[in-house]
């Protein structure tokens, strides 16, 4: 089974932008860590404060690497979070039928 996360990350006002720009950068670089196995932040056309991304991972241990990486220091605690009202995260798994 595979470890799912699926992120919802609100913007303050004025930082939508910025938000946007760090995802720019930190989807390719996650996408080339070792247990990724897909990786998309999408933008609400109707909110456009509101990001998702959905994260898999082979496994857990390959998502909690992802928080360590240089990239994500960079463009998620350096750039993105600090720029949020809200950061939501949900964890499952995949059923593998």
């Amino acid at each position: 089974m595979a470890f799912v996360c699926a992120a919802t990350w609100i913007a303050k006002d004025g930082e939508a932008e910025t938000v946007r720009d760090a995802l720019a950068k930190l989807s390719p670089a996650s996408r080339a860590e070792p247990g990724n196995l897909y990786y998309q932040a999408y933008q609400d056309p109707a909110e456009p404060n509101v990001f998702r991304i959905f994260e898999v991972y082979t496994d857990e241990d390959a998502f909690k690497a992802h928080g360590t990486y240089p990239h994500f220091e960079q463009w998620a605690l350096g750039q993105a979070i600090p720029a949020l009202e809200t950061r939501q995260r949900d964890f499952y798994q995949t059923l593998d039928f």
